[in-house]
Protein backbone atom coordinates (compact mmCIF):
# COMPACT_ATOMS: atom_id res chain seq x y z
CA UNK A 1 0.00 0.00 0.00
CA UNK A 2 1.77 3.04 -1.12
CA UNK A 3 1.66 6.31 1.45
CA UNK A 4 2.59 9.01 -0.90
CA UNK A 5 5.31 10.07 -3.00
CA UNK A 6 8.83 10.63 -1.33
CA UNK A 7 8.91 14.43 -2.12
CA UNK A 8 5.58 15.10 -0.54
CA UNK A 9 5.70 12.73 2.45
CA UNK A 10 8.77 12.90 4.73
CA UNK A 11 10.11 9.84 6.33
CA UNK A 12 8.66 10.31 9.63
CA UNK A 13 5.48 11.36 8.32
CA UNK A 14 5.30 7.75 6.16
CA UNK A 15 6.68 6.13 9.35
CA UNK A 16 3.28 7.46 11.12
CA UNK A 17 1.30 6.75 8.57
CA UNK A 18 2.37 3.29 8.23
CA UNK A 19 2.03 2.92 12.00
CA UNK A 20 -1.89 4.08 11.88
CA UNK A 21 -2.34 1.41 8.94
CA UNK A 22 -0.66 -1.41 11.02
CA UNK A 23 -3.40 -0.03 13.69
CA UNK A 24 -5.84 -1.01 11.75
CA UNK A 25 -4.90 -4.51 10.81
CA UNK A 26 -4.33 -5.26 14.43
CA UNK A 27 -8.17 -3.94 14.57
CA UNK A 28 -9.19 -6.65 11.72
CA UNK A 29 -9.52 -4.15 9.00
CA UNK A 30 -8.82 -3.71 5.73
CA UNK A 31 -6.49 -0.68 5.47
CA UNK A 32 -6.58 -0.81 1.68
CA UNK A 33 -10.70 -0.88 1.58
CA UNK A 34 -10.90 1.68 4.28
CA UNK A 35 -8.74 4.29 2.30
CA UNK A 36 -11.36 3.34 -0.79
CA UNK A 37 -14.02 3.76 1.53
CA UNK A 38 -13.16 6.85 2.46
CA UNK A 39 -12.62 8.14 -1.26
CA UNK A 40 -16.18 6.87 -1.78
CA UNK A 41 -17.43 9.22 0.95
CA UNK A 42 -15.65 11.97 0.00
CA UNK A 43 -16.90 11.35 -3.43
CA UNK A 44 -20.73 11.13 -2.21
CA UNK A 45 -20.08 14.29 -0.27
CA UNK A 46 -18.79 16.21 -3.46
CA UNK A 47 -21.50 15.08 -5.45
CA UNK A 48 -23.98 15.69 -3.10
CA UNK A 49 -23.08 19.86 -3.84
CA UNK A 50 -23.78 19.22 -7.68
CA UNK A 51 -26.92 20.55 -8.10
CA UNK A 52 -29.31 18.68 -11.43
CA UNK A 53 -29.07 22.68 -12.68
CA UNK A 54 -25.26 22.53 -12.38
CA UNK A 55 -24.88 19.03 -13.69
CA UNK A 56 -26.87 20.29 -16.60
CA UNK A 57 -25.07 22.79 -17.20
CA UNK A 58 -21.82 20.57 -17.56
CA UNK A 59 -23.45 18.67 -19.73
CA UNK A 60 -24.58 20.88 -22.49
CA UNK A 61 -21.16 22.25 -22.14
CA UNK A 62 -19.30 19.30 -23.28
CA UNK A 63 -21.62 18.79 -26.09
CA UNK A 64 -21.86 22.44 -26.95
CA UNK A 65 -19.48 22.24 -29.69
CA UNK A 66 -20.87 19.41 -31.60
CA UNK A 67 -24.04 20.81 -31.29
CA UNK A 68 -26.22 23.31 -33.32
CA UNK A 69 -26.50 26.98 -31.38
CA UNK A 70 -30.24 26.31 -31.44
CA UNK A 71 -30.15 22.90 -30.42
CA UNK A 72 -28.33 24.10 -27.47
CA UNK A 73 -30.87 27.04 -27.02
CA UNK A 74 -33.76 24.85 -26.99
CA UNK A 75 -32.01 22.10 -24.17
CA UNK A 76 -31.81 25.09 -21.79
CA UNK A 77 -35.06 26.48 -22.66
CA UNK A 78 -36.90 23.24 -21.88
CA UNK A 79 -34.98 21.80 -19.27
CA UNK A 80 -35.14 25.87 -17.25
CA UNK A 81 -38.88 25.91 -18.07
CA UNK A 82 -40.04 22.46 -16.90
CA UNK A 83 -37.13 20.21 -15.00
CA UNK A 84 -35.48 22.96 -13.37
CA UNK A 85 -38.64 24.20 -11.03
CA UNK A 86 -38.75 21.19 -10.20
CA UNK A 87 -35.28 19.16 -9.90
CA UNK A 88 -33.04 22.37 -10.77
CA UNK A 89 -31.61 22.82 -6.80
CA UNK A 90 -31.95 19.23 -5.69
CA UNK A 91 -28.62 16.81 -5.82
CA UNK A 92 -28.61 15.34 -8.72
CA UNK A 93 -27.07 12.11 -6.79
CA UNK A 94 -30.81 12.49 -5.05
CA UNK A 95 -32.83 12.47 -8.27
CA UNK A 96 -34.96 9.09 -8.14
CA UNK A 97 -38.49 8.44 -10.31
CA UNK A 98 -40.71 10.29 -8.17
CA UNK A 99 -38.85 13.34 -8.46
CA UNK A 100 -38.64 12.71 -12.76
CA UNK A 101 -42.43 11.70 -12.66
CA UNK A 102 -43.11 15.26 -10.67
CA UNK A 103 -41.67 16.60 -13.74
CA UNK A 104 -43.19 14.15 -16.55
CA UNK A 105 -46.85 13.93 -15.39
CA UNK A 106 -47.72 17.73 -15.72
CA UNK A 107 -46.71 17.58 -19.27
CA UNK A 108 -46.96 14.14 -20.46
CA UNK A 109 -50.29 14.41 -21.81
CA UNK A 110 -50.68 18.43 -22.51
CA UNK A 111 -47.19 18.33 -24.85
CA UNK A 112 -46.29 15.21 -25.33
CA UNK A 113 -43.76 15.12 -28.07
CA UNK A 114 -41.36 18.08 -26.09
CA UNK A 115 -42.32 15.78 -22.46
CA UNK A 116 -40.68 12.91 -24.98
CA UNK A 117 -37.61 14.98 -25.26
CA UNK A 118 -37.36 16.84 -21.92
CA UNK A 119 -37.75 13.36 -20.38
CA UNK A 120 -34.49 12.15 -22.59
CA UNK A 121 -32.47 14.91 -22.27
CA UNK A 122 -32.87 14.05 -17.98
CA UNK A 123 -31.95 11.21 -18.58
CA UNK A 124 -28.90 11.99 -20.71
CA UNK A 125 -27.82 14.22 -18.26
CA UNK A 126 -28.40 11.22 -15.29
CA UNK A 127 -26.17 9.16 -17.53
CA UNK A 128 -23.55 11.33 -17.38
CA UNK A 129 -23.78 12.29 -14.12
CA UNK A 130 -22.96 8.59 -13.37
CA UNK A 131 -20.01 8.16 -15.18
CA UNK A 132 -19.15 11.16 -13.64
CA UNK A 133 -19.57 9.29 -10.82
CA UNK A 134 -21.90 12.16 -9.05
CA UNK A 135 -24.62 9.27 -8.60
CA UNK A 136 -24.73 5.79 -8.68
CA UNK A 137 -27.62 3.01 -9.20
CA UNK A 138 -30.28 2.87 -12.17
CA UNK A 139 -31.46 5.96 -14.19
CA UNK A 140 -34.61 6.87 -13.12
CA UNK A 141 -35.84 8.58 -16.51
CA UNK A 142 -35.23 5.77 -18.77
CA UNK A 143 -37.96 4.65 -20.82
CA UNK A 144 -37.68 1.23 -21.83
CA UNK A 145 -38.50 -1.45 -18.80
CA UNK A 146 -39.08 1.90 -16.44
CA UNK A 147 -41.49 4.77 -17.05
CA UNK A 148 -42.79 2.95 -19.81
CA UNK A 149 -44.72 0.87 -17.28
CA UNK A 150 -46.11 4.37 -15.37
CA UNK A 151 -46.80 7.03 -17.78
CA UNK A 152 -49.65 6.37 -20.43
CA UNK A 153 -48.57 5.12 -23.78
CA UNK A 154 -47.92 7.93 -26.63
CA UNK A 155 -49.56 6.87 -29.45
CA UNK A 156 -53.08 7.06 -27.20
CA UNK A 157 -52.29 10.58 -26.40
CA UNK A 158 -50.36 12.02 -29.29
CA UNK A 159 -52.17 13.69 -31.94
CA UNK A 160 -50.79 13.79 -34.86
CA UNK A 161 -50.29 17.68 -36.00
CA UNK A 162 -50.41 18.43 -40.21
CA UNK A 163 -48.47 21.16 -40.70
CA UNK A 164 -49.81 23.48 -43.89
CA UNK A 165 -48.46 22.27 -46.92
CA UNK A 166 -47.88 24.06 -50.69
CA UNK A 167 -49.60 21.58 -53.34
CA UNK A 168 -46.73 20.12 -55.18
CA UNK A 169 -48.25 21.38 -58.58
CA UNK A 170 -47.17 24.82 -57.36
CA UNK A 171 -44.30 24.07 -56.38
CA UNK A 172 -42.60 25.41 -59.58
CA UNK A 173 -43.52 28.59 -59.73
CA UNK A 174 -43.00 29.45 -55.52
CA UNK A 175 -38.79 28.18 -56.41
CA UNK A 176 -38.89 30.61 -59.47
CA UNK A 177 -40.17 33.67 -57.30
CA UNK A 178 -37.74 32.45 -54.66
CA UNK A 179 -34.70 32.19 -56.89
CA UNK A 180 -35.73 35.53 -58.19
CA UNK A 181 -35.25 37.31 -54.97
CA UNK A 182 -32.25 38.45 -52.82
CA UNK A 183 -33.05 37.98 -49.40
CA UNK A 184 -30.61 35.89 -46.66
CA UNK A 185 -33.51 33.98 -46.36
CA UNK A 186 -33.64 32.47 -50.08
CA UNK A 187 -30.41 30.27 -49.75
CA UNK A 188 -31.46 28.17 -46.86
CA UNK A 189 -35.26 28.45 -47.72
CA UNK A 190 -33.91 26.69 -51.21
CA UNK A 191 -31.49 23.95 -49.84
CA UNK A 192 -34.08 22.88 -46.95
CA UNK A 193 -36.69 22.69 -49.98
CA UNK A 194 -34.33 20.59 -52.04
CA UNK A 195 -33.20 18.23 -49.57
CA UNK A 196 -36.68 18.01 -48.21
CA UNK A 197 -34.49 18.25 -44.65
CA UNK A 198 -35.94 20.65 -41.85
CA UNK A 199 -35.52 24.52 -41.36
CA UNK A 200 -33.32 23.77 -37.70
CA UNK A 201 -31.64 21.30 -40.10
CA UNK A 202 -30.71 23.59 -42.46
CA UNK A 203 -30.05 26.97 -41.07
CA UNK A 204 -27.29 25.21 -38.51
CA UNK A 205 -25.95 23.42 -41.62
CA UNK A 206 -21.57 23.63 -41.11
CA UNK A 207 -19.69 23.46 -43.89
CA UNK A 208 -17.60 20.54 -42.04
CA UNK A 209 -21.09 18.56 -42.79
CA UNK A 210 -20.46 19.13 -46.55
CA UNK A 211 -18.92 16.43 -49.13
CA UNK A 212 -19.44 17.77 -52.74
CA UNK A 213 -17.27 15.83 -54.59
CA UNK A 214 -19.47 12.36 -53.09
CA UNK A 215 -22.52 14.86 -53.55
CA UNK A 216 -23.34 14.05 -49.57
CA UNK A 217 -24.31 15.91 -46.74
CA UNK A 218 -24.02 14.35 -43.20
CA UNK A 219 -25.82 15.82 -40.64
CA UNK A 220 -24.95 14.06 -37.47
CA UNK A 221 -27.07 13.04 -34.79
CA UNK A 222 -26.96 15.73 -32.45
CA UNK A 223 -28.77 17.77 -34.75
CA UNK A 224 -31.78 15.08 -36.26
CA UNK A 225 -34.92 15.10 -34.48
CA UNK A 226 -34.59 11.49 -34.56
CA UNK A 227 -31.44 11.37 -32.75
CA UNK A 228 -29.64 9.37 -35.88
CA UNK A 229 -27.01 10.61 -38.54
CA UNK A 230 -28.57 11.55 -41.34
CA UNK A 231 -27.08 11.52 -45.39
CA UNK A 232 -28.62 13.51 -47.56
CA UNK A 233 -28.22 13.17 -51.57
CA UNK A 234 -27.19 16.41 -53.11
CA UNK A 235 -28.69 16.80 -56.74
CA UNK A 236 -27.27 18.88 -59.23
CA UNK A 237 -29.20 21.95 -58.27
CA UNK A 238 -28.17 21.73 -54.27
CA UNK A 239 -24.45 21.59 -55.93
CA UNK A 240 -24.78 24.74 -57.66
CA UNK A 241 -26.28 26.56 -54.56
CA UNK A 242 -23.27 25.28 -52.25
CA UNK A 243 -21.08 26.26 -54.98
CA UNK A 244 -22.27 29.49 -55.19
CA UNK A 245 -22.72 29.92 -51.28
CA UNK A 246 -18.95 29.00 -50.64
CA UNK A 247 -18.08 31.76 -53.48
CA UNK A 248 -19.29 34.27 -50.90
CA UNK A 249 -18.08 32.44 -47.46
CA UNK A 250 -17.51 34.21 -44.54
CA UNK A 251 -15.50 33.31 -42.13
CA UNK A 252 -16.58 30.51 -39.60
CA UNK A 253 -18.07 26.88 -40.65
CA UNK A 254 -21.92 28.02 -40.74
CA UNK A 255 -22.99 27.78 -44.30
CA UNK A 256 -25.85 30.40 -43.38
CA UNK A 257 -24.31 32.56 -40.93
CA UNK A 258 -26.11 35.20 -39.28
CA UNK A 259 -25.11 38.82 -38.50
CA UNK A 260 -21.48 37.19 -36.85
CA UNK A 261 -20.17 34.06 -38.04
CA UNK A 262 -20.50 32.62 -35.61
CA UNK A 263 -24.07 32.92 -34.88
CA UNK A 264 -26.78 31.47 -37.15
CA UNK A 265 -29.72 33.04 -38.44
CA UNK A 266 -32.95 32.93 -36.81
CA UNK A 267 -34.99 29.58 -36.90
CA UNK A 268 -37.95 31.90 -37.96
CA UNK A 269 -36.58 33.48 -41.01
CA UNK A 270 -37.78 31.44 -43.36
CA UNK A 271 -40.86 31.43 -42.31
CA UNK A 272 -41.30 35.27 -42.16
CA UNK A 273 -40.28 35.08 -45.52
CA UNK A 274 -42.56 33.13 -46.68
CA UNK A 275 -45.14 35.40 -45.22
CA UNK A 276 -43.32 38.10 -46.58
CA UNK A 277 -43.72 36.58 -50.50
CA UNK A 278 -47.25 36.61 -49.73
CA UNK A 279 -47.54 33.44 -48.54
CA UNK A 280 -50.11 32.56 -45.43
CA UNK A 281 -51.49 29.11 -46.57
CA UNK A 282 -48.14 27.00 -46.15
CA UNK A 283 -45.24 27.06 -43.49
CA UNK A 284 -41.89 25.95 -44.40
CA UNK A 285 -41.85 22.48 -43.03
CA UNK A 286 -44.98 22.17 -44.92
CA UNK A 287 -42.72 21.79 -48.03
CA UNK A 288 -41.27 17.96 -46.52
CA UNK A 289 -45.45 17.00 -46.75
CA UNK A 290 -45.02 18.66 -50.41
CA UNK A 291 -42.18 16.32 -51.26
CA UNK A 292 -44.14 13.58 -49.97
CA UNK A 293 -47.04 13.91 -51.55
CA UNK A 294 -45.46 14.42 -54.86
CA UNK A 295 -43.11 11.45 -54.31
CA UNK A 296 -46.06 9.46 -53.57
CA UNK A 297 -48.36 10.91 -56.20
CA UNK A 298 -45.85 11.31 -59.30
CA UNK A 299 -43.57 8.72 -59.13
CA UNK A 300 -42.68 4.94 -58.72
CA UNK A 301 -40.15 5.19 -55.67
CA UNK A 302 -40.67 2.94 -53.40
CA UNK A 303 -42.22 3.55 -49.93
CA UNK A 304 -39.03 3.12 -48.03
CA UNK A 305 -36.83 5.29 -50.22
CA UNK A 306 -39.07 8.09 -49.17
CA UNK A 307 -39.28 7.74 -46.18
CA UNK A 308 -35.32 7.44 -45.35
CA UNK A 309 -35.36 10.65 -47.90
CA UNK A 310 -37.06 12.11 -44.72
CA UNK A 311 -35.27 10.61 -42.26
CA UNK A 312 -38.35 8.64 -40.78
CA UNK A 313 -38.42 4.91 -39.27
CA UNK A 314 -39.04 2.45 -41.39
CA UNK A 315 -41.79 -0.14 -39.38
CA UNK A 316 -41.40 -1.31 -36.89
CA UNK A 317 -38.34 -2.50 -34.10
CA UNK A 318 -37.66 -5.81 -36.06
CA UNK A 319 -38.32 -4.49 -39.87
CA UNK A 320 -35.86 -1.53 -39.08
CA UNK A 321 -33.51 -4.07 -37.91
CA UNK A 322 -32.89 -6.03 -41.11
CA UNK A 323 -32.51 -2.39 -43.01
CA UNK A 324 -28.60 -2.00 -42.96
CA UNK A 325 -28.30 0.23 -45.78
CA UNK A 326 -29.89 3.76 -45.40
CA UNK A 327 -30.51 3.46 -49.53
CA UNK A 328 -28.62 6.06 -50.34
CA UNK A 329 -27.93 5.22 -54.68
CA UNK A 330 -31.62 5.01 -54.68
CA UNK A 331 -32.38 8.01 -52.64
CA UNK A 332 -30.20 10.44 -54.47
CA UNK A 333 -32.40 9.94 -58.12
CA UNK A 334 -35.48 10.59 -55.85
CA UNK A 335 -34.00 13.91 -54.52
CA UNK A 336 -33.08 14.47 -58.31
CA UNK A 337 -36.43 14.04 -59.51
CA UNK A 338 -37.44 15.97 -57.22
CA UNK A 339 -35.49 19.20 -58.07
CA UNK A 340 -35.97 19.04 -61.25
CA UNK A 341 -39.51 19.01 -60.76
CA UNK A 342 -39.12 22.29 -58.60
CA UNK A 343 -37.34 23.46 -61.87
CA UNK A 344 -40.58 23.08 -63.85
CA UNK A 345 -43.49 25.97 -64.40
CA UNK A 346 -46.42 25.19 -62.38
CA UNK A 347 -48.47 25.12 -65.92
CA UNK A 348 -46.61 22.02 -66.57
CA UNK A 349 -47.78 20.21 -63.97
CA UNK A 350 -51.55 20.32 -64.24
CA UNK A 351 -53.40 17.77 -66.63
CA UNK A 352 -53.00 14.13 -65.88
CA UNK A 353 -50.18 13.16 -63.41
CA UNK A 354 -47.39 11.30 -65.50
CA UNK A 355 -45.75 8.83 -62.86
CA UNK A 356 -41.57 9.06 -63.07
CA UNK A 357 -40.20 6.05 -63.70
CA UNK A 358 -37.58 5.24 -61.21
CA UNK A 359 -35.17 2.54 -61.12
CA UNK A 360 -36.38 0.46 -57.93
Amino acid sequence: MGLGAVATVSLAKAREAAADQRLLLFRGKDPLAEARAAEARARLIAASEVTFEKAAGQYIDAHEASWGEGYVSEWRSTLKTYAFPIIGKLSVASIDTVLVLKVMEPIWQGIPVAAGRIRGRIESILDWAKARELRTGENPARWRGHLQNLLAKRPRIQKVQHFPALPYARIGDFMADLRSRNHHAVAPLELTILTATRSREALEARWSEFDLVQRAWTIPAARMKSGRQHRVPLSEQAITLLERMRKSRMAGDYVFPGDRPEKTLSRQVMGLYIKAMGHTDFVTHGFRSTFRDWAADCTSFAREVVEFALAHKVGDTTEASYFRSDLFAKRAKLMQAWADYCDQPSAAHSGNIVPIKAAL
